[in-house]
């Protein structure tokens, strides 16, 4: 029987654009790529060079501190180029793939029969080990320390999100044993939403066997796994808990030990108000994004196209591909060129906002076409318990964020900074008066306090 945890902070932002639950049927144009920046705090070592031929499940780059941790090609095919930046740093590796797939057989495994060891070493040898990520610091994880427990978020509740019960329907059986396996590693928590057909799945295939299940009631950020951590089991410092904060990673989990292949398709939602009909796909890891995107909007107005959601996506272009984690496609306008008369001056009923200054609130359960203007410039912060409206975890904040800015280690380790993910601060984001980029000042004092405890 599954545990519920009732959250009453948070904010749900109702946008137009939402998918609906019908598939579209793409034909890939055959180029893919896998980013390393789709994996945070790795630094990577390139293992091929242009004119490899690779199979799905090759490796094609390893973590430089963690050799043994590799990141696999979603497809066989030929590496077309390793892309550099400034310094060269690798900012992707391509592969144009063959139009009869091949995979590496890493062999079907029963997972009841399996230790935690043999489990760490099938997920390394098939590059999919690096999906994983780690509190503290909300950075990929390494097998060289155990944690004291894992946590798998499996409810999506960001704006327009890939509703997941619709994913995994037809996939229970490969959910169950990503988490089977997992559980052989360390005590396995799987947070859920009110997701009633999907957890009478799983719960028939007796995965609450192997985990402890708990549903989170509560607006977004609730499959947050961060805040999930912090209401099951805070982190303390010197503790490891590994998180998968998106549950299509079980599913690839399961797939290899299921069918011994590598397997890195996930369903991507396709949304955003400038979405002339949004819908839900089947793509890989790494696909270009040309074909989805092609005659999907209107290609004559300003938009801004999201790897991911609109609180925590990357922008990107018809030329990039889809990203490790990514499990929506996001259409908005850009805003640059809007002309409103009187500005915010204006009473209006359009457009959202949370501190009531237009009359939308008046209009219920409203959805909203928002654009990506921020409408404000960055200024000093203000301590208006802004933050604390919509986070949900026993922390300040406010005073944690300040102390990042300041550079007090003492004071950050103080108020909580291990328990936090830079995706924990997106809604402060949205709702923050200051316009601080809030995301990023927690990614770099993460990055400061991991370099100092090195």
């Amino acid at each position: 029987m599954a545990n519920v945890i009732k959250l009453n902070k948070g904010l749900d932002i109702n946008l137009k654009g939402r998918a609906e639950e019908k598939k579209i049927q793409l034909k890939s144009n055959g180029k893919y790529a896998l980013v390393p920046d789709d994996f945070e705090g790795v630094t990577p070592k390139v293992v091929v060079r242009e004119g490899d031929k690779v199979q799905a499940g090759d490796a094609l780059f390893v973590n430089k501190q963690y050799p043994e941790v590799k990141f696999a090609s979603p497809v066989s095919g030929t590496v077309s180029a390793v892309v550099r930046g400034e310094r060269r740093k690798v900012l992707c590796i391509k592969v144009d793939a063959d139009a009869q797939q091949s995979y590496v057989d890493f062999g079907k495994k029963d997972v009841s029969k399996l230790d935690g060891k043999a489990v760490i070493d099938a997920l390394l040898e098939a590059g999919l080990f690096g999906y994983i990520d780690q509190l503290p610091y909300a950075v990929s994880t390494n097998p060289s320390v155990m944690p004291k427990a894992i946590f798998v978020s499996a409810l999506r509740d960001k704006p327009l999100a890939c509703d997941f019960q619709f994913e995994a329907k037809g996939q229970e059986q490969d959910f169950v044993t990503g988490i089977q396996a997992l559980s052989k590693i360390a005590k396995t928590h799987v947070g859920l939403g009110i997701q009633p057909d999907f957890q009478t799945e799983i719960c028939k295939l007796g995965i609450d066997q192997f985990a402890e299940l708990t549903i989170f009631d509560g607006k977004c950020p609730a499959g947050n796994v961060g805040v999930q951590v912090n209401h099951v089991a805070p982190v303390n410092k010197g503790e490891v808990v590994w998180t998968i904060g998106d549950p299509t990673v079980v599913l690839f989990i399961g797939r290899l030990f299921n069918t011994g292949k590598v397997d890195l398709r996930r369903t991507v939602a396709l949304c955003g108000s400038e979405v002339k009909s949004p819908a839900y796909v089947d793509m890989l890891v790494g696909e270009e994004l040309s074909t989805l995107l092609s005659n999907s909007y209107d290609a004559s107005k300003s938009v801004r196209v999201i790897n991911g959601n609109v609180l925590t996506g990357r922008p990107t272009t018809k030329e990039g591909f889809l990203g490790a984690h990514a499990s929506e496609i996001t259409v908005i306008p850009e805003g640059n060129d809007a002309d409103e008369v009187l500005g915010w001056i204006l009473p209006r009923f359009k457009q959202f906002s949370v501190s009531r200054s237009y009359f939308s609130w008046l209009c219920g359960n409203k959805s909203y076409a928002l654009d990506a203007r921020i409408k404000g410039g960055e200024r000093h912060m203000i301590m208006s318990g802004e933050y604390d409206k919509v986070l949900p975890m026993d922390i300040y904040g406010e005073y944690l964020i300040k102390a990042i800015i300041s550079g007090d280690i003492d004071r950050q380790e103080a108020l909580g900074i291990y328990e936090v993910s830079p995706e924990d601060f997106a809604l402060a984001e949205f709702v923050d008066s200051s316009k601080l980029e809030l995301q990023r000042i927690v990614r770099e004092g993460l990055n400061i306090l991991r370099k100092e405890n090195a």
